[in-house]
């Protein structure tokens, strides 16, 4: 199914991700952490589809995209940046395997944290945030997405660490990798929610089965 939905409401998260509410069509529902693919609806991209996870939560009257632009060649994230409210994208069903399986540490690369908004804005709207933790890896600080919304969040433990901003002050300047995991994730036994990158998580699927993690725990977009 594919249908129509204006845009109701543009606004800035960074530098070049953007927060995009668009029109809910009535009955419509998925499950926090999935996406659905969309496009603009507009001669010559209708079909040219982008997968981008809900950031809303299914009580709210609207639908929400918290989206990264690209800007190294013209492809729909591009295109995004440069629509205004009126404008309409094509929405279609939701879809995606990063679905809530229980309290755990949630990994993120950069704009991969997208996945984790919607399972942590209900974890916390139900009183059920406490024992979570989410780790996420940027470049620089101004690329941290909702980092003050993430840091609000009773119960929530949060780490931020930086690749390539030394001079950033309140993260850690660590890549995630196996001493990482090793320094600052105390119970390997519990459930972890993965997604970046492809080789990022692939890499930390490797890393953390070899630390012990079981296969069952561990989630991340098949």
């Amino acid at each position: 199914m594919q249908q129509s939905v204006k845009i109701l409401d543009i606004s800035k998260v960074t530098h070049n991700v953007r927060r995009y509410e668009v029109e809910k069509p009535e009955g419509f529902r998925f499950e926090p952490g999935q996406a659905t693919e969309l496009s603009i609806d507009r001669n010559g991209w209708r079909e040219r589809k982008n997968p981008f996870t809900f950031t809303a939560l299914n009580d709210w009257d609207h639908l929400e995209f918290t989206i990264k632009s690209y800007f190294d060649h013209d492809g729909v994230t591009r295109q995004l940046w440069e629509l205004n409210p009126g404008d309409r994208l094509i929405l279609r069903d939701p879809w995606g395997t990063i679905t809530y399986r229980g309290p755990g540490t949630f990994i993120a690369g950069g704009a991969g944290v997208t996945p984790f908004i919607a399972i942590l804005r209900q974890l916390e709207k139900d009183g059920k945030l406490a024992g979570h933790r989410l780790i996420v890896s940027n470049h620089r600080a101004d690329d941290i997405i909702l980092r003050d919304e993430f840091e609000a969040m009773e119960g929530l433990e949060v780490t931020w660490t930086l690749t390539d901003d030394p001079n950033a002050t309140g993260v850690l300047h660590e890549r995630i990798d196996e001493n990482f995991l090793k320094r600052h994730v105390r119970d390997i036994s519990q459930n972890f929610y993965l997604c970046g990158p492809d080789p990022m998580v692939k890499e930390l699927r490797g890393t953390l089965e070899g630390l012990g993690a079981s296969t069952e725990a561990l989630t991340w977009e098949k």
